[in-house]
């Protein structure tokens, strides 16, 4: 299996990726991301939210792998996309990042004046200073707006994707328009451990020697989707990447497929409490 998939942007992006959400630790976080990369992970992907580009530019400047061989992504917070703020924060997270350009850059949430950051991304991209861009935890009819009424279509929307959310609708209106679907939180951050205790993943898992949760994210890369497991312990991350030496059946896929309950355990744009709640956070 091929371990990268092409954006309509034409770049190449890995499969496999090394979320860094709440690795904030300079010496130590710092670390297991050099880790990561020596584990074979090429796809960082951080937030201006995290709080931690500077630790990921260091991990990237010190890791002795060249620049042009890895893929970095970060994300521009809601609050920043209006009155010019959206292009003054990019070049904040360049410098940040120690790099003069960015694989990706993803609108984090739409909220607030999502049409002028977009129009401020695609001037990035003519500029050079990013190579694609896309959005995250857009639904179907976010997507598609943006989509219609803009010049470049989103090559990416990163979105909570686990055993027990699937989005199988929204990844119908992805392929519609070519757009990859990238998961973050691919474990639910834990938060549900009953997935991993389903024998649709247990039996696959004691077939192929695999772990519960090397099923769960073979599921998601067999389909195509971009994954984003996190991890501070070595250990754990070796694991995650080692998830392209087997292949799940169509019966095993059919099966993971039926666990989808539409439960979304980290976070919902669609709710109003929830939205409500992240409207009132800031850098």
């Amino acid at each position: 299996m091929k371990n990268t998939i092409t954006l309509t942007s034409r770049y190449e992006i890995p499969l496999l990726g090394f979320g860094t959400y709440k690795l904030t630790d300079p010496k130590a976080d710092e670390a297991a991301i050099v880790t990561a990369i020596h584990s074979g992970y090429r796809l960082l992907d951080t937030a201006q939210a995290y709080k931690n580009e500077e630790i990921v530019g260091n991990a990237v400047k010190y890791c002795g792998i060249a620049r042009e061989d890895l893929f970095l992504t970060t994300k521009i917070w809601f609050t920043r996309f209006s009155d010019g703020n959206c292009r003054k924060s990019l070049e904040e997270s360049l410098k940040k990042l120690s790099t003069d350009y960015l694989d990706l850059v993803l609108l984090h949430w739409p909220y607030n004046d999502v049409y002028r950051a977009w129009r401020d991304l695609e001037q990035a991209v003519s500029d050079g200073l990013v190579r694609s861009i896309g959005v995250s935890n857009f639904m179907p009819s976010q997507l598609i707006d943006l989509i219609h009424f803009n010049t470049l279509c989103p090559t990416v929307n990163q979105i909570e994707t686990h055993l027990y959310c699937q989005y199988s609708e929204l990844q119908k209106v992805m392929k519609k328009y070519g757009v990859i679907h990238q998961a973050y939180s691919p474990f639910g951050r834990n938060r549900d451990t009953s997935m991993y205790k389903e024998p649709a993943v247990t039996i696959p898992a004691e077939k192929y020697g695999k772990t519960p949760h090397q099923i769960a994210l073979r599921f998601l890369v067999q389909q195509g989707i971009s994954v984003l497991p996190k991890s501070s312990h070595p250990d754990r991350i070796a694991a995650n990447a080692d998830i392209f030496n087997f292949s799940l059946t169509d019966v095993e896929m059919k099966a993971l497929e039926a666990l989808d309950r539409n439960k979304i355990l980290v976070g919902n744009s669609q709710d109003g409490a929830y939205t409500e709640n992240m409207l009132t956070r800031t850098l």
